[in-house]
């Protein structure tokens, strides 16, 4: 099998003309982001925003032309906000062209009331297990509930909550959501196969997730659940920018190297004027699932000291436990496989806590001290 080159697909997109120019959209340096990895291919399509509609054809001719390459097997084209150039930019207000568009130009989400993040500052620390089990303990308290997948590297939605198959659009330009357990679901791993890697840039992971926000035909909902990518990158700050959050949801587990990172993610949301919601210890016990013994593997009620320290709402500690973990490989979440068991009785907790923080004034910021 012969290897696929930017020139190969530079070459394929040359013949893909910008409709009011009539010119190629490489030549017109609309293509930005190309990645190219063992057959798969991303880029970006640069388009005024305004033009997103009638650029749709164009993204779709784009990707067609470069899949008919031989050995791609796999296109992604976004279309992402061209970049200003530098004659646009007045010179006369140099620092308020530059401000981020986030601080005043959030996404206009219709028909969802709350979008709340889960996240955490570093990876495997249960985060997405965490939002999918709150996410499915707030539809059990009679609430609507959305649920979006935003590891755009590293989707688990569709295997934990048992999905399959891509979503329908009913006009060439919007999704619906997938359906799970009683709620709406998104990810681009409905998208893609699971064992597709994601070689998108930031641009346009930024995008990915923004069009799965705007362009999902989520309809009305009490809350819109985020499982967030691990960290503090771009596609963290996008979101957090973006995206009306009413809160965020901190993931961690007790061990002082977690709550490091946890504080990052923290501080973050803190930056961004997004309030934290409160902090969950997952993992805080090994429960052995024959004996019934207790051992506190990654130490003991670290998280909770770091809540009262930070000065945030601690929700709750989950086990390390067998049960959890099969529940959710097999796409049956302990919520709603094992309703009546200690596990979903915690998650329910957590829950009500949320939504009650929800419901009331919004929390106080967390203080971070820098000593």
């Amino acid at each position: 099998m012969s290897k696929v080159t930017e020139k190969d697909v530079l070459d394929a997109l040359s013949t893909i003309l910008e409709p009011e120019q009539k010119k190629d959209i490489v030549s017109l340096g609309m293509i930005s982001g190309l990645v190219v990895k063992d057959g798969n291919v991303g880029f970006s399509i640069e388009i005024d925003p305004a033009r997103a509609p009638q650029m749709e054809p164009l993204r779709k001719a784009a990707e067609k032309a470069v899949h008919n390459i031989k050995s791609v097997l796999s296109v992604s084209a976004i279309l992402t906000a061209h970049s200003q150039s530098p004659a646009s930019v007045p010179k006369q207000a140099p620092q308020q062209a530059q401000r981020p568009a986030a601080d005043s130009k959030k996404l206009n989400i219709d028909g969802i009331k709350h979008i709340i993040a889960v996240a955490s500052g570093k990876g495997g620390v249960g985060k997405s297990t965490t939002a999918v089990n709150l996410a499915l303990a707030l539809a059990r308290q009679g609430l609507s509930v959305g649920l979006m997948d935003a590891d755009i590297y590293g989707p688990s939605l569709p295997r934990m909550m048992g999905i399959s198959g891509r979503p329908s659009s009913p006009d060439g330009k919007t999704l619906e959501p997938m359906s799970a357990h009683g709620i709406k679901c998104m990810s681009v791993g409905f998208l893609v196969e699971e064992d597709t890697p994601m070689i998108w840039r930031g641009p346009m992971v930024q995008s990915a997730l923004t069009q799965m926000l705007r362009d999902v035909l989520w309809g009305e909902l009490d809350v819109l659940v985020v499982d967030m990518p691990p960290g503090t990158g771009d596609a963290q700050l996008t979101m957090a920018q973006q995206v009306p959050l009413d809160g965020a949801v901190i993931v961690s587990t007790p061990q002082d190297i977690a709550l490091l990172d946890a504080r990052k993610g923290i501080n973050m949301f803190k930056k961004v004027n997004v309030p934290v919601l409160g902090l969950v210890e997952n993992m805080s016990v090994y429960i052995c699932p024959s004996c019934g013994h207790e051992a506190h593997i990654f130490g003991h009620e670290g998280t909770r000291r770091e809540a009262a320290k930070l000065g945030a709402t601690f929700l709750g500690e989950m086990p390390l436990h067998l049960d959890i973990r099969v529940t959710s490989d097999e796409g049956r979440p302990v919520v709603v496989s094992e309703p009546e068991s200690d596990h979903a009785r915690r998650y329910a907790d957590i829950a009500q806590k949320v939504h009650a923080q929800l419901a009331g004034p919004a929390p106080k910021a967390p203080s971070i001290s820098m000593q």
